[in-house]
């Protein structure tokens, strides 16, 4: 069989387990592009902008996704988010409200976008487009669902982890890709990189000559709420791609870390799971902390005795995706 043209050796050879299920990685890479060649469906009267990503999760696509709904609403436009609502039971359209739903009926992180805007979940994600354009959105923000052909998007964006950057290169199970990256850059309008001027540069050397379209540059920092984080031992715990990011964020704000639990991305929060939580951090005399997006997770009884650390993407410079937008709303 002949390989197509998207497949590409990745820049540093890979281990010999990434090796042995590159085969496997191959066939799914030829699904993946086999799906998106799909003729694109519904056609939104509003522009859609995807925020994507080449990777399988972990990439920041929330943090964006908040980044984007407050600079566009200070441009005087009206965006909505569409999401799937992933480990939510609820098949939509659904407007998410974060004062009455729960995370088990939306995902957690509908339920945090929420707060920043007008947010849907539809498992369908053409449905979910409608029923925003129907409320009065005048853009949408397509949360996740680069390589899904449902929707057409007029700008995607692809994020992602600088530190990180595409992994081995190799798809899934061979690596951490959903798509080779030649492939994802064919389709994409933007490419975000998040990290410090270290993960930049990083990134920069081993990927920068295959991001083949604009590029941002971002960095996730903790919001100062002019909070003293010395001084207390803290219990953190987190589950989100890579809880790690909590423990160094919180260090960084100069926190005494008396005992981490790192847990699944989107995993429940049972109550036998937050029992075991309070008891480890009261038998270490610590205060119990968490990442925001596992915050809308907890029982709002539980909710008083956890602190939150929020977190927000600056970009460097918009004007690469100002221009883009300029050209969809003049």
């Amino acid at each position: 069989m002949r390989e197509p043209d998207f497949w590409k050796t990745p820049p540093d050879a890979p281990g010999w387990r990434a090796r042995l299920l590159s085969p496997l990685g191959y066939l799914y890479a030829q699904a993946t592009h086999r799906r998106v060649a799909q003729e694109p469906g519904h056609r939104a009267r509003v522009p859609v902008i995807c925020v994507g990503n080449i990777n399988a999760g972990g990439t920041g696509k929330t943090p964006t996704t908040i980044a984007l709904l407050q600079h566009l609403s200070a441009k005087g436009l009206n965006p909505h988010v569409v999401s799937r609502g992933y480990g939510g039971s609820v098949e939509g359209p659904l407007r998410v409200n974060e004062m009455q739903h729960r995370a088990a009926q939306t995902g957690d992180e509908p339920l945090l976008l929420a707060a920043f805007g007008p947010t849907w979940i539809a498992k369908d994600r053409a449905a979910g487009v409608r029923a925003a354009e129907a409320d009065g959105a005048d853009l949408i923000l397509l949360d996740d669902g680069f390589q899904n052909p449902g929707v057409h998007k007029d700008i995607s964006i692809v994020v992602v982890d600088a530190k990180r950057g595409f992994g081995n290169g190799l798809c899934i199970p061979a690596g951490p890709l959903r798509e080779p990256v030649t492939a994802g850059m064919k389709r994409a309008d933007l490419c975000l990189t998040i990290g410090n001027a270290t993960a930049q540069d990083g990134f920069d050397a081993t990927w920068g000559a295959q991001v083949t379209v604009p590029r941002m540059r971002g960095e996730v920092r903790p919001l100062q709420m002019g909070m003293d984080w010395t001084g207390t031992p803290y219990f953190a715990f987190a589950g989100i791609a890579h809880p790690e990011k909590l423990f160094m964020t919180l260090k960084g704000l100069g926190a005494t870390i008396a005992g981490t639990k790192a847990l699944d991305d989107h995993q429940p929060l049972t109550p036998a799971l937050l029992a075991r939580l309070e008891a480890d951090a009261a038998r270490l005399g610590a205060q119990l902390v968490t990442t925001e997006k596992d915050a809308v997770r907890l029982p709002p009884e539980f909710r008083a005795k956890v602190l939150t650390v929020p977190v927000r993407l600056e970009v460097e410079d918009w004007s690469s995706f100002d221009e883009l937008l300029g050209r969809l709303t003049s």
